[in-house]
């Protein structure tokens, strides 16, 4: 058994154990028995802070990735699945969603998870491992698909697929001089833009329209079109058990509103972000590919004469507004020192006369 191999079996055990007790131990109970079982087991000290980061991510992003597991298990309630499958579950995806890829590729994670699968599962254990963290893995945009081997040759046939049609949108919105992007959030742990299915005979830009609508409850209109993305997934209700995926991206505007969460499932949030911090944000590396040209198409459209001229024309209407507010608002203190003058001097008239007003 190699070293690394070795230190993830330690890690499982002690999620195992922490499981049987409802979860009810702390971290540093957890590790006081990594440490216990690393010196049972025969692991090698120098990989301890390597099963130290995997446990505490691990515990720390459990939540995250029960529901990970449940998105990508729907026939299966997390309690249903047997405790060590479920364990081995989430030592695959701590390292398949949150490991440095430079230090744990996505397919050494998934080949891990399914050795540990062999050795401490049940007989179907590792078909159902391979199964849920290979629906993982197209959901992330097969990371390092093509690393260290060549494209197999004879392969089905892209063309031959049957083809979903999706559309979606990176929305922007201007508020007080700062341009803001707004992106939901999955449940895999990255950022993303707004998509969903395009129903039969529907236009595409109609689509897009009505999904970010549903979806963030964005009232957008298109600007202009930025592109396709296309991939292949998994569905086993279709011949051959796989389908291509043609999504539509547009760059759209909206209206700098609160942004509400459709029930779309998978997803958990979402927010406006200043155009500055986009950079910042965790993004899949196809999702990027739609939103730098998005940037560069809002770059170009700041320096559009057209643009300008709106802008300038909003800029002189919100003077105009200003400057008719000021202008009654100074009449009003017109008249009102107009009325208090006539007043006075009908109690001066009174008084020369020796007179008292009448009240």
């Amino acid at each position: 058994m190699s070293n690394r191999h070795l230190a993830r079996s330690v890690v499982l055990q002690v999620l195992f154990e922490r499981d049987q007790s409802a979860s009810t131990k702390s971290l540093d109970e957890c590790i006081g028995r990594l440490a216990e079982y690393a010196s049972e087991f025969g692991a090698r000290e120098s990989d301890m802070p390597f099963m130290k980061q995997l446990l505490q991510t691990a515990i720390a992003k459990q939540k995250e990735i029960d529901e990970v597991i449940i998105k990508a298990a729907p026939e299966w309630p997390l309690e249903r699945i047997a405790a060590i499958d479920r364990n081995i579950l989430r030592v695959g995806l701590t390292e398949l969603l949150f490991a440095d890829r430079a230090h744990v590729p996505a397919k050494v994670a998934i080949n891990e998870a399914i050795e540990l699968a062999k050795s401490f599962g049940g007989s179907s254990s590792s078909r159902f491992v391979n199964g849920v963290l290979g629906a993982v893995y197209i959901e992330l945009g097969e990371p390092g698909k093509d690393e260290g081997t060549a494209r197999k040759k004879g392969g089905t046939n892209p063309s031959k697929m049957p083809t979903e049609h999706l559309a979606g949108a990176v929305v922007y919105a201007r508020s007080e001089g700062e341009t803001y992007l707004a992106f939901v959030h999955d449940i895999f742990g990255h950022w993303t833009i707004s998509k969903g299915k395009i129903e039969n005979g529907e236009d595409v830009a109609a689509g897009a329209i009505r999904e970010i609508k549903e979806e963030m409850g964005l009232d957008m209109k298109i600007v202009q079109e930025l592109g396709v993305n296309e991939y292949i997934a998994n569905d086993s209700k279709i011949e051959g058990g796989k389908k291509r995926k043609r999504v539509t991206y547009f760059l759209a505007e909206s209206p700098f509103s609160e942004l509400r969460l459709g029930p779309s499932g998978g997803l958990d949030d979402a927010q406006w972000f200043p155009l500055s911090s986009v950079g910042d944000l965790n993004f899949y590396d196809d999702t990027l590919k739609i939103i730098i040209p998005a940037i560069n198409a809002l770059a170009r459209r700041s320096d559009d004469p057209q643009v300008q001229k709106e802008r300038e024309q909003k800029k002189e209407d919100q003077e105009r507004i200003e400057n008719q507010k000021r202008l009654e608002d100074e009449e009003e203190v017109e008249e009102e020192e107009k009325t208090e003058n006539r007043e006075e001097t009908v109690e001066s008239r009174v008084e020369r006369r020796g007179g008292r007003r009448r009240r």
